[in-house]
């Protein structure tokens, strides 16, 4: 399959572009209709750059853990025992 040459508002680009399908609600669909029409770009274009900025926000890998979330409350349940694993009469049956 070779390169093709896709139309957006009467300019081309270079680039090879896929389609694909997107279910919104519909008060999401209005904002992102009005948006696009406001900065007079087709949809597409805004999903795109919508997408592009989420994706490179996101958090590296090995960044905030479940645990870094939760650090403040380990340990403050009263009355269980310290640590399970550590005791091998708490996993005689794990796993079975």
């Amino acid at each position: 399959m070779g390169a093709r040459i896709a139309r957006q508002n009467g300019a081309y680009y270079a680039i090879a572009m896929r389609t694909i399908s997107l279910k919104l609600p519909d008060d999401l669909l209005v904002q992102l209709q009005s948006e696009a029409k406001a900065r007079r770009v087709t949809k597409s274009s805004l999903v795109r750059e919508s997408l592009e900025k989420a994706l490179r926000q996101q958090p590296p890998p090995g960044g905030v853990s479940c645990y870094d979330l939760a650090r403040d409350l380990a340990g403050t349940l009263r009355g269980l025992p310290e640590d399970l694993a550590d005791n091998p009469r708490y996993m005689e049956d794990f796993g079975r």
